[in-house]
């Protein structure tokens, strides 16, 4: 995870640890559900290693929905931050409810998410507290 990479986690995270308000788009009823990296990864190596004869397409990821408001509210909590929550225009674009069906992940790689929200984003925010938000870059590429 890169930590300006734009996406809900590392923004709220980002902000929460450098004391800024977090700024929540619409009113923050809109729904995502998170999949913590180690999750994602055995999901992975799981479809990698699948031996029938199942391609997929499948989904990976955690069906449990959580509002962005709750998401800003949790990361406040496990921060520790001071952080208020300010409410920006929606973007038109921006879906109201984003949650995979993982049937076909349970029935053919016998798979589904065991982190909870609250314990990933925890890991996550530690990962931030030990990089140095202002200074952290992605190595540029060799090609």
């Amino acid at each position: 995870m890169h930590s300006i990479d734009g996406r809900v986690v590392s923004n709220f995270i980002r902000q929460a640890l450098s004391g800024e308000d977090i700024t929540i788009y619409g009113d923050g009823t809109q729904t995502r559900s998170f999949c913590y990296r180690d999750d994602l990864i055995e999901g992975f190596i799981r479809m990698m290693n699948n031996e029938s004869d199942f391609i997929g397409p499948v989904n990976i990821g955690n069906p449990d929905e959580f509002t962005i408001r709750e998401l800003a509210e949790l990361t406040i909590e496990l921060t520790g931050a001071k952080s208020t929550l300010i409410n920006e225009p929606l973007p038109a674009d921006d879906p109201t409810r984003r949650q995979p069906d993982i049937t076909l992940a349970k029935k053919h790689l016998d798979w589904k998410p065991t982190i909870p929200l609250r314990e990933g984003l925890a890991k996550t925010i530690e990962w931030f507290r030990g990089i140095d938000i202002d200074e952290y870059r992605p190595p540029t590429p060799n090609y």
